[in-house]
């Protein structure tokens, strides 16, 4: 008995791991430039709007101080900081073996600016709305008819439904 071999490749014009040396980059989600994009990605994570929130209220600390009263690794604190550094969110400084964090206020003022169109727009729509239901719960009054015992209702009264009939003997098992 002989066994016969297909060779695929007589077919195809490109073997298929011929594209494989080929990167794949998706724009969609790791590769945005925006800056207003990158800053509100920073700010979804609480533990990185808390330490933003830490440089607040002390300006120029050391990471290691910045990562005290996180329940996490400092390599994790240090993975937050690389976030909000590429969000210029902050900038950091070392001097001599000390890496020291400050907080950088232009990108936050540019969501601000952003917020503040859309915050315009629904306070307009609210607004709107608002006057659209005061309006309708004060409805102005109805003139009064005179009552009439008949049905007001143009409707022909429809013919009731005969009941269904008993049900039919179960089986017996």
């Amino acid at each position: 008995m002989q066994i016969l071999f297909f060779d695929f490749s007589r077919i195809l014009k490109f073997p298929l791991d011929a594209h494989s040396h080929i990167p794949i980059l998706n724009h969609m989600v790791y590769y945005q430039n925006d800056p207003l994009n990158s800053t509100f990605a920073a700010l979804s994570d609480p533990t990185r709007r808390a330490i933003l929130a830490r440089l607040a209220e002390q300006d120029g600390m050391s990471v290691s101080e910045l990562a005290k009263p996180f329940p996490v690794s400092l390599p994790a604190i240090m993975k937050h900081l690389d976030v909000l550094s590429d969000a210029k969110l902050i900038h950091r400084s070392k001097s001599g073996r000390v890496v020291t964090c400050e907080l950088t206020a232009a990108p936050m003022e540019d969501a601000m600016r952003w917020l503040n169109r859309y915050a315009q727009f629904w306070s307009q729509q609210l607004d709107r709305l608002a006057a659209f239901v005061e309006e309708e719960s004060c409805p102005s009054p109805k003139p009064t008819t005179p009552s009439n015992p008949a049905s007001p209702s143009n409707v022909v009264s429809m013919r009731q439904r005969k009941k269904s009939t008993p049900p039919g003997p179960t089986r017996k098992k």
